[in-house]
């Protein structure tokens, strides 16, 4: 068994993992049995190479198993924990609101898994990992803290955090 960094861990909630065992479970049930009898009955009519019923259910089929593989994946990296505090402070699965030193308006995201929130389309946030330098750089602080974190290019940012709330 290979450990994985803390880079390539997803940091999900009870809730969130379970919701995401359930939806491999569907998959991997319910789904692919429609869909290898919709392949077995467009394969039932003769030539295969003309069989448009054929084709749309074996590419509807690769994308079920490409997201299979994914939650598969999401799952077994999965570092499992309690939905945070409504406390105040910075840990993943909070929305975060941080105002950049020298700039007036707010930006807020999740702190937490990029993959669990590409999941849910109706999410309309950023997401940082809290391995990313601005999440590392702010986690454990509170309202009104400040953080400075070297952005990509070596420079410097200072942060303040505006506020800290679970997110869901």
């Amino acid at each position: 068994m290979t450990q994985s960094t803390d880079e390539n861990v997803i940091w999900l909630t009870q809730d969130a993992y379970d919701r995401l065992k359930a939806e491999l479970d569907h998959l991997t049930g319910t789904v692919r049995a429609e869909l290898a009898k919709r392949i077995g009955e467009a394969r039932d009519e003769g030539d295969l190479r003309e069989n448009g019923g054929y084709h749309a259910a074996k590419e509807e089929q690769g994308k079920v198993e490409a997201q299979i593989r994914k939650l598969q994946d999401m799952l077994r990296r999965a570092r499992v924990g309690d939905t945070p505090a409504d406390d105040g402070i910075v840990e993943p699965g909070m929305k975060v609101t941080i105002r950049f030193q020298g700039d007036d308006e707010t930006e807020t995201f999740v702190l937490g898994s990029r993959e669990l929130l590409s999941l849910d389309s109706s999410v309309d946030l950023e997401v940082y990992s809290p391995e990313s330098p601005l999440g590392r750089a702010i986690s454990g602080k509170r309202k009104g803290d400040q953080a400075t974190y070297s952005a990509p290019n070596g420079r410097k940012v200072k942060v303040e955090i505006v506020d800290a709330v679970p997110f869901g």
